[in-house]
């Protein structure tokens, strides 16, 4: 792949940019707002589309728009010749596909596809060119779909560190109904809880309600958008969960004159939750890898103390397979929980605390 063109340089239009610069393609960038693309230029993720268009046609155009844009997008970029093939990054896809094809647009050329990847921070600004790295991208091509220009799809997520995976477009949105769309609205509706907490409660947040809500900061209106194009597999899910809810709720609210009342409905959904939770693929995508020993090092906050960490274990010959870090509110330091091999925690304890580091093991 030679020359790319991105239409929409926000978050996944510009990190998608900034991935294909790093292997050399040359990248044009569009976007309805002119500041958009100046900044994405600035982060070294392409140079402005002219408004004449390409002299020839790109390898591939990249339609990173929101759900409802896309068909139009997709025929007004076909209709002037800016690619031999195209894809979009929509998170949802059967909706995309049927109007797309309504619009008269050329399917042949045509393949939906869905990086797994995003924040809930919006923009160029948030872009990184490492966004995409170990997640699956999902590819929907329809009966219609070129051999060649699906192979073209398939090199721009590999090209970007992604797995391929390639299904149709309603077992695509089924799918993300299940690992993204409702997850976010269950977020969303713990988040919106902590709107009735004082602050003395909220003083007491602690990293479990933070990794709950996390995704709950992402733009309302974008959401809106996403679940209204995949309503009915996301309210099946939700259905589900609220099954779930009541059924805990109405445990929690027996009088306890018998235990077991209470404590069947909890342990059944607690132990469904954790065996759910161990379906997820582990690194790379493999089976889940058996729980990691954590360590935990207090740090200064202070710049530069993570790398120093980090190079720490890697002088011990230890490598962090993953890491968190717990904020110590009001307190110059704070906790980096290491994860690592159970058989290095002994190694890595004892090099880190010979190296002055707070190590409680």
């Amino acid at each position: 792949m030679e020359r790319a063109v991105v239409v929409g340089a926000g978050l996944i239009g510009t990190s998608i940019a900034l991935a294909l610069r790093e292997h050399g393609v040359e990248v044009a960038l569009a976007d309805r707002d002119p500041a958009v693309v100046r900044l994405a230029e600035d982060l070294g993720a392409g140079t402005a589309l002219s408004p004449e268009g390409p002299v020839r046609p790109a390898d591939i155009a990249v339609i990173a728009a929101p759900p409802q844009a896309i068909p139009a997008v997709l025929r007004s970029a076909q209709n002037r010749g800016l690619a031999h093939v195209y894809t979009d990054a929509a998170s949802v896809k059967h909706s995309v596909v049927t109007e797309a094809a309504r619009l008269g647009c050329d399917l042949a050329t045509f393949v939906p596809g869905h990086p797994m990847g995003g924040s809930e921070k919006q923009g160029p600004s948030a872009a990184r060119a490492d966004l995409f790295l170990g997640r699956s991208w999902a590819l929907c091509p329809t009966g219609k779909a070129d051999a060649g220009a699906v192979a073209v799809v398939t090199e721009l997520a590999r090209l970007c560190g992604a797995d391929p995976i390639t299904l149709d477009a309603e077992e695509h949105d089924r799918a993300v109904a299940l690992v993204s769309h409702a997850p976010h609205v269950a977020a969303a509706a713990v988040a919106a809880r902590l709107l009735g907490g004082d602050a003395r409660a909220l003083a007491l947040a602690g990293q479990g309600v933070r990794d709950v809500t996390r995704i709950a900061g992402g733009d309302p209106d974008l959401w809106v958008e996403i679940l209204r194009h995949n309503a009915r597999p996301v309210a099946d899910v939700l259905a589900g969960v609220a099954h779930d809810l009541a059924g805990t709720a109405a445990a929690l609210r027996t009088d306890g004159t018998r235990p077991e009342d209470m404590t069947g409905p909890l342990r059944d959904l607690l132990a469904r939750g954790r065996e759910g939770r161990d379906r997820i693929p582990g690194k790379h995508g493999g089976a889940r890898t058996p729980e990691y020993a954590v360590l935990p090092v207090v740090i200064p906050d202070e710049p530069g103390a993570l790398a120093r960490l980090f190079a720490a274990a890697e002088d011990a010959g230890v490598n962090i397979e993953d890491v968190r870090i717990d904020h110590s509110p009001g307190l110059p330091v704070g906790v980096a929980q290491l994860s690592v091999r159970p058989d290095s925690l002994q190694q890595l304890s004892r090099a880190l605390a010979a190296g002055g580091w707070s190590v409680h093991p």
